[in-house]
């Protein structure tokens, strides 16, 4: 398979976005302005979580994306963004801003759309990009300087076949994700149709008795969280460590999710930090209403604004987890945090919020329900790291022509 060298100008267009007023830009809208910070991730693989932009002004109907537009990062916004390339999911939400440049093909059937989205996620490419911005506190490139980026090309079957293997990976991935979250629901379903509702396997035979929380199942108690869970605190001195450890710092713990997917490997800490044991819980304290807790699937260091939650004794764990991820402790949290512009969960306030404890038999059995949900989630989110690297090792032998079709 013959490869050729061009300029992406020789098989693309360029579209600059639309200049939206900021004073439109408001909490409630019908759609979304779209950045490279609210779309684009690290590694610049699309995501669809972000700090997203409403807006409520006018809206030129040329600037409104469709699914399955490419559009590519022109500033650096934030680091390692500019560059990145993605695919707009959903049609008629997002709107194209000056930011961003809007892809458009010269002939749809030499070049293929999902190729391009991959050559411009790898390092050459990116590279090339990068050194065409300019300015000093935020850089910027335009859509001539793109277009006189230098790339390889494959024929269209090649193309198509290129990007055929990566959007395979790409769809597994997806697909473990959503599994992920479905797994979340589940769990807080469970918490809450036994622990709020009181909607348990045999409810019907439980009375209710009088309670400081009102009305629970007979056999039920109500205790203060701190006394069946504690807030653990190993401190650890910043400076070289023996060795490289596993860090979680905020920015990688998940909102609304006790599946932990992101960390980083350190051997060397800046300030000084906490350490954490598998199956403890990480509490992002600063923020509460971001609600980041999660379950550590490994030993490993945090960051020191986070608290680290055990249980006191390993059957009450279960209900520990669900109680100080559920959204009522997390609103408790948010409600008695100290601070204005950066409020922070106090655990001295925290370990008085009333916990309703269920007989030995219901809490056995929530038990093995609630971990088990949260086990299939760490091995999905394991199978999930194992894909995204290997599509990320494949990605730039495949768009160099390094790997040959026949071997991926």
């Amino acid at each position: 398979m013959e490869w050729r060298e061009c300029k992406l100008g020789d098989v693309l267009d360029i579209k600059h976005g639309f200049a939206f007023l900021g004073k439109y830009f408001g909490g409630t809208g019908t759609h979304i302005v779209l950045t490279p910070g609210n779309f684009f991730d690290a590694g610049g693989f699309k995501r669809t979580a972000g700090k997203e932009k409403w807006y409520e002004g006018p809206i030129p109907e040329d600037y409104v994306l469709e699914k399955g537009d490419l559009i590519v990062a022109m500033t650096e916004q934030a680091e390692g963004l500019l560059g990145s390339s993605a695919l707009v999911p959903q049609s008629g939400l997002y709107l194209h801003n000056q930011r961003l440049g809007l892809i458009g093909l010269k002939d749809a059937n030499e070049t293929d759309k999902h190729f391009l989205y991959y050559l411009f996620n790898t390092q050459p490419v990116r590279q090339q990009i990068r050194a065409s911005a300019s300015g000093t506190k935020v850089r910027h490139t335009a859509p001539t300087r793109i277009s006189e980026v230098k790339v390889r090309m494959p024929p269209p079957t090649g193309q198509r076949r290129i990007a055929g293997i990566l959007s395979a990976y790409d769809g597994l991935i997806e697909n473990s994700q959503r599994r992920i979250r479905i797994l979340e629901a589940m769990a807080r379903a469970l918490y809450r149709e036994w622990f709020v509702h009181f909607r348990f396997p045999g409810h019907e035979n439980h009375p209710r008795v009088p309670s400081p929380l009102g009305e629970i199942p007979e056999g039920w108690v109500v205790k203060p969280l701190g006394e069946i869970a504690e807030a653990v605190r190993r401190n650890v001195a910043k400076g070289v460590l023996d060795q490289a450890h596993p860090y979680v710092g905020l920015e990688h713990i998940p909102r609304c999710s006790l599946a932990l997917d992101a960390w980083e490997m350190v051997g060397e800490l800046r300030s000084n930090k906490l350490e954490f044991k598998k199956g403890e819980v990480l509490f992002g304290k600063i923020r509460p209403y971001f609600h980041k807790v999660s379950v550590a699937p490994f030993d490993g260091l945090c960051s020191a604004d986070t608290i680290v939650i055990r249980a006191r004794a390993s059957e009450h764990h279960a209900v520990v987890v669900a109680c100080v991820s559920s959204d009522e402790f997390v609103a408790e949290a948010s409600a008695t945090a100290n601070g204005a512009k950066m409020p922070r969960a106090n655990w001295s306030v925290l370990e008085k919020y009333q916990v309703v404890m269920p007989n030995g038999k219901v809490a056995e059995r929530f038990a093995v329900l609630f971990e088990d949900l949260v086990a299939q989630q760490q091995v999905l989110v394991s199978r999930t790291k194992n894909l995204q690297r290997t599509r990320d090792l494949l990605l730039p032998r495949l768009l160099s022509g390094q790997l040959e079709l026949e071997v991926a």
